[in-house]
């Protein structure tokens, strides 16, 4: 089962990744063997492993793309499997996120965020 404790600290993992253009950091949240999806806000779903590292490579080498910060996270916890979400402050809005991790080889991974703009909560 998965601890609440290890799934917010990878979730927090995911976001500092992100804050600080930390590719590394960002590689290491990531699955490795199990499938993974992202959705980025307007996106097609981008489902192979190499092209969601390529989209946040992407997006972390791009001056122009916005900080996030993420506010009033929620834990799901279903066993080897959970789900966090949460809100994401970005300049002129918020996001809504959902971020589901699994373990892998000993520790909580990401395997699917997907944002979406929404109202403030």
């Amino acid at each position: 089962m998965i601890d609440r404790n290890m799934l917010m600290f990878a979730n927090d993992s995911f976001y500092y990744a992100f804050t600080n253009r930390d590719f590394d950091a960002m590689d290491e949240v990531w699955a490795r063997e199990a499938a993974v999806c992202c959705i980025h806000p307007g996106w097609a779903a981008l489902v192979d492993r190499d092209e969601v590292m390529s989209s946040w490579q992407s997006i972390m080498e791009n001056p122009e793309s916005p900080n996030i910060e993420p506010y009033n996270s929620q834990a799901y916890i279903f066993g080897d499997s959970a789900f966090v979400v949460c809100y994401e402050k970005v300049p002129g809005g918020v996001l809504a996120a959902t971020n589901y991790f699994i373990e892998e080889a000993g520790k909580v991974c990401l395997v699917h965020h997907q944002a979406t703009p929404c109202q403030n909560p």
